[in-house]
């Protein structure tokens, strides 16, 4: 099926009056013909490793990379739930052109949380106009990102390695640190700059259509306008509300990973149902005669839903945090956020073992590359590796045992 495009140019625009806001059933429509159109070639795809122009092209001639733009500013006027059902369903066909998504909605989103209200429509307003890509990522790293204040204004230099999506953005939103105060800060900086030098992910055996790779900054010139806001951690600097980009971000990597789970599974049974028992070659899979198969499908299924309930739990959540706006106390954002964390460990335990035991139930069939089901397995295995969730569940039982809110931390890749 082919992608669903945005309306043509050609027509003449309705007045604002006359416009009718998408619905959340179009963009669900519209995001399940794109899957599925991604889906038709993700094996081959996957295995060319190029970098993603022609995926993202079809993003964007979807009208999905403008999804959580305001609809009076050009874009989709979709909120987070539809985002979020809109990662999930094109990682479920390609998990690191989902997470290249996700990353683009984390990062052109988040000047509304750190920036001046009128330079976040700004940033908006020209993410339309312009097309834009978002790349980078905005979590700690270790040594950071510098900026420093010269006499034509400040220079950003240092190296960021992890960035999701920089091989292919219009735009990249980074963390750097200032070297006089120290605060940490959201830069967006043109990727065609002089100074800067974007080196791709060699070798990688996950993602590795998320554009993801190494860029560096060599006495870069950063203007004022280009500074979003703090990313500091102290109360006293960062709003409840601002601290929300934590749990924003990090349910993207949850929808990430169902989408995931729920994607391999689907493969699966689709070949399950054509194919035959590993165990017993003389009973066809999914036929009542093999219980193993059989408990092995309930059991993941089980795992998938449970991800998913809980997913759902933390959506609500947040979708209520963020309706507070800055009437958001800490204690809420601390429920909120927590939540999160709790549903990142379970998508993450789901998409693992799924997997993983998918290809135990398709058996040695499943190392054919031209099935591709092993791409699941180490797409999940590499996001998983770059956000473990050991933290996260120091995290939830800080706040059970000690009522402590969790860190203002934000994904390394969303």
């Amino acid at each position: 099926m082919g992608v669903a495009t945005a309306p043509s140019a050609r027509v003449p625009a309705a007045p604002d009056s006359e416009r009718t806001r998408p619905s959340r059933t179009h963009w669900q429509r519209v995001a399940r013909e794109t899957a599925d159109d991604l889906a038709t070639d993700a094996a081959a795809r996957e295995r060319a490793g190029k970098a993603p122009f022609d995926e993202v092209s079809r993003l964007r001639e979807a009208g999905l990379l403008t999804l959580l733009v305001p609809h009076e500013l050009g874009g989709g006027g979709a909120d987070w739930a539809t985002a979020y059902a809109v990662v999930r369903e094109t990682a479920a066909a390609d998990g690191a052109v989902g997470q290249l998504l996700a990353c683009h909605y984390f990062l052109s989103w988040s000047a509304r949380l750190f920036a001046a209200p009128a330079r976040a429509a700004e940033v908006a307003r020209r993410t339309v106009a312009e097309g834009w890509c978002w790349g980078g990522g905005l979590g700690r790293q270790e040594p950071p990102l510098t900026l420093t204040r010269r006499a034509g204004g400040l220079v950003l230099d240092g190296r960021q390695s992890y960035a999701t999506g920089i091989l292919v953005a219009d735009r990249l939103a980074v963390r750097a640190e200032r070297v006089d105060t120290g605060e940490p800060l959201a830069v967006v900086v043109d990727p065609a700059r002089l100074g800067v030098r974007i080196d791709g992910e060699a070798g990688t055996f996950g993602q590795r259509l998320a554009a993801g790779g190494t860029v560096e900054f060599d006495a870069v010139p950063v203007a004022a306008e280009e500074v979003l806001g703090s990313l500091s951690a102290d109360e006293d600097v960062l709003s409840p509300r601002a601290a929300l980009a934590a749990p924003l971000g990090r349910l993207l990597s949850v929808q990430l990973l169902l989408g995931m789970a729920e994607g391999v599974l689907a493969e699966a049974r689709d070949y399950s149902r054509a194919g035959h028992s590993p165990w017993r070659p003389d009973w066809p899979i999914g036929s009542p005669q093999d219980p193993q198969v059989l408990t092995t499908y309930g059991e993941l299924t089980v795992l998938a839903r449970s991800a998913a309930a809980l997913a759902d739990q933390a959506l609500n959540a947040v979708q209520g945090a963020l309706a507070r706006g800055e009437d958001l106390t800490y204690d809420e954002y601390a429920e909120a956020s927590v939540l999160v964390a709790v549903a990142e460990a379970a998508a993450s335990r789901a998409a693992q073992e799924s997997t993983t035991r998918a290809l135990d139930v398709i058996g040695a069939r499943s190392v054919s590359s031209r099935l591709g089901l092993d791409r699941f397995w180490r797409n999940a295995r590499a996001h998983t590796l770059y956000e473990p969730v050991t933290h996260r569940l120091r995290d939830v039982g800080d706040f059970f045992l000690n009522g402590a809110h969790p860190p203002f931390v934000l994904p390394v890749r969303p």
